[in-house]
């Protein structure tokens, strides 16, 4: 039922509304209970977060009367005696443990004491996650390439796109002009039309040969032909940043409170004392 309250509002959006600003002003009632400015909030900052913009928004009407019809219900269902059924409470019992367990996982990541030290050792242990290029590339495809042939070109094999790379390099080391040959020569035409312009891009974004080698070029060069499934590249080292730990501190603070929270709640789940019927659950499975 919930799903179905809660599925998103058809048809266009209204234009919004002026938003009011007293948390005493009785914004809905439902029989004789009244729901202020403030309690509605509360609600709101209880739905599925897709939800909770349209509640606060042009589109508020429609998520509240959704809200409405699910505490109606559950009124009901509370004077019908349905919430004392026992599959019912076996329900709202295990909705309580779930609501409880992830309110004290936010508590404990919100409350996690990360000290400079222990941000300090994660950002040397993470360094090259806080590393970025600005880099270009020409790229020279072979067959079997998913990149496809360009209109009136020929198909190369392996053995010719690295010989066409390698010639391509020897331009470039004679002072050709990067981007006009990106222009011309690039089987990649997506940057190629912007003379091999890639933008910015961090470790984990490109394939590992790629990276690899543009990671390890001085800003400035070109890289010998680098062979990945695409084809052969060169890579030119555009710019390189890397984020200072002062300037990461804050990121890795946040990050680090709900691993915190999670080695909290593995020591709790440890210290409980717990004993499972392997014969019905199964033995423990390796790790």
């Amino acid at each position: 039922m919930p799903g179905a309250i809660f599925a998103p509002p058809p048809g266009a959006a209204p234009a919004a509304l002026p938003v009011p600003t007293d948390p005493n002003l009785v914004v809905l009632t439902i029989g004789g209970e009244k729901i202020t400015l403030a309690q509605y909030n509360e609600i709101v900052n209880t739905l599925p977060p897709q939800f909770q913009a349209a509640a606060k928004g042009p589109q508020k009407r429609q998520i509240a009367e959704r809200i409405v019809q699910l505490r109606v219900m559950a009124r009901e269902a509370e004077k019908r005696n349905v919430d004392k059924l026992p599959g019912v409470q076996q329900q709202l019992a295990f909705q309580r443990e779930n609501i409880l367990a992830n309110a004290l996982f936010q508590d404990l990541a919100k409350n996690a004491k990360v000290d400079d030290g222990m941000a300090r050792k994660y950002y040397d242990d993470h360094k090259a996650d806080y590393e970025s290029a600005k880099g270009s590339h020409i790229l020279i495809r072979y067959k079997g390439s998913p990149v496809p042939v360009r209109p009136n070109m020929k198909d190369l094999t392996e053995e010719e796109a690295l010989a066409k790379a390698t010639e391509i390099k020897k331009k470039l080391d004679g002072g050709a002009d990067f981007a006009t040959l990106a222009k011309a020569e690039s089987d990649d035409t997506g940057s190629g039309a912007n003379g091999g312009d890639l933008g910015n891009f961090k470790h984990g974004q490109m394939v590992p040969a790629f990276e690899a080698a543009a990671f390890a070029l001085p800003t400035g060069k070109v890289s010998d032909p680098v062979k990945t499934q695409f084809g052969y590249h060169l890579i030119r080292m555009d710019s390189k940043e890397s984020k200072t730990f002062e300037q990461a501190k804050a990121e890795i603070v946040e990050k680090l409170g709900p691993e915190a929270a999670k080695k909290q709640a593995d020591d709790l789940r440890a210290a409980a004392k717990v004993t499972f019927d392997d014969s019905f659950f199964g033995p423990v499975e390796p790790k």
